[in-house]
């Protein structure tokens, strides 16, 4: 007679034959990726490494004892993109693939169903090198820094042509002004705010009074021109 033993063990293993299964697929080589040599080292797994199967010479794959259940089959490589397949295994062993866009949800699964046993597409490579951009004459000139330069180039050539044509009196305000100016900014450069604070602040209030004046000569020019009016007239 059999042991009891050894019958539980065969019932055992009969249920874990039919719950289980070995999943099978190939990666289908094309221009992407040729062959196993540009694949590299390279895995496919279930649920993030739950299970695992190498990929051979000729791109077949087998994940071994694989439970009944619902997964995310996903291709663990370095260069190359693979889609991401849904995978449920059902009670009668039988295997449906779906497709699977990342970031949505598992149920309720997508309505068309892709054949077993599995092919996977290497989609796009992986581009960890981006080459250096040429160099672009009218992307130069559109720098803010570019275009400050050539600003300040043309003002430091137009400055002296610009001068001559001032009369003394508005090139000697025009000189007080770059003084202070100068005076401001060096202050602010050293960290003297106060300093720099005080030159512009005088230099606001002794323009207001270099306007005043102007009033009392004409003032007094139309007091004299009236005067001398009068006598005349006395005469």
């Amino acid at each position: 007679m059999i042991p009891f033993s050894l019958r539980l063990f065969g019932i055992l293993s009969l249920l874990f034959s039919v719950h289980a299964v070995d999943l099978t697929g190939r990666v289908q080589w094309n221009d992407v990726c040729p062959g196993l040599l540009e694949l590299g080292p390279s895995k496919v797994v279930l649920d993030n490494g739950r299970r695992s199967g190498g990929v051979v010479r000729d791109g077949s794959f087998t994940i071994h004892d694989v439970p009944t259940g619902t997964y995310i089959l996903s291709v663990l490589t370095h260069d190359f993109v693979f889609d991401q397949l849904r995978i449920d295994v059902l009670q009668d062993a039988t295997v449906e693939a779906r497709p699977y866009p990342p970031g949505t949800s598992l149920n309720p699964p997508v309505p068309n169903r892709l054949s077993y046993p599995l092919t996977l597409t290497p989609r796009t490579k992986h581009k960890y090198f981006v080459p250096p951009d040429s160099f672009n004459m009218l992307g130069m000139l559109k720098s803010p820094m570019v275009l400050m330069m050539v600003f300040t180039g043309v003002m430091v050539l137009a400055m002296p042509y610009l001068m001559k044509n001032m009369d003394p009196e508005s090139l000697e305000d025009f000189k007080e002004q770059q003084a202070k100016m100068a005076k401001m900014q060096s202050a602010m450069t050293n960290g003297d705010f106060k300093s720099g604070f005080s030159a512009l602040l005088s230099a606001g209030d002794e323009a207001p009074k270099e306007t005043q004046p102007s009033s009392t000569p004409t003032g007094s020019s139309k007091g004299s021109q009236g005067s001398k009016a009068r006598g005349k007239k006395r005469r």
